[in-house]
């Protein structure tokens, strides 16, 4: 496999890994407005379960490095397909969105009686 080959998949997949992720962090809050508690908590654990892993790994997904090893590109979005300023703001707004959506659940699930 070429160089531009490897870069476009791990490109793909990363992204694909990304959606994933931002999926989770959309769903948190409708999962609660709906009080589905289990759901709710399950979207919260895979995101921390990947903030662990951005955590073991300096704040940067495993992907990264693997993508640096086919290009010299380091622009913030040469490892992923998402438009430069959305890459290089990831953290900062889904962090916010994260925090914010599991804030909500949290009121949510204490305000409706905390049960299923």
């Amino acid at each position: 496999m070429g160089n531009t080959t490897a870069l476009v998949a791990i490109k793909a997949v990363h992204t694909v890994v990304w959606a994933f992720f931002v999926g989770c962090i959309l769903g948190i809050p409708v999962a609660a407005h709906l009080e589905r508690w289990g759901v709710s908590l399950a979207l919260i654990g895979a995101v921390l379960v990947e903030v662990g892993v951005l955590l073991v790994y300096g704040w940067r997904c495993p992907l990264t490095g693997v993508a640096a090893r086919y290009t010299e590109d380091r622009r913030g979005n040469f490892d992923i397909y998402l438009p430069l300023w959305l890459a290089n703001h990831n953290k900062v707004i889904f962090g916010a969105l994260f925090v914010g959506g599991s804030g909500y659940a949290a009121i949510r699930w204490l305000t409706s009686g905390g049960g299923p």
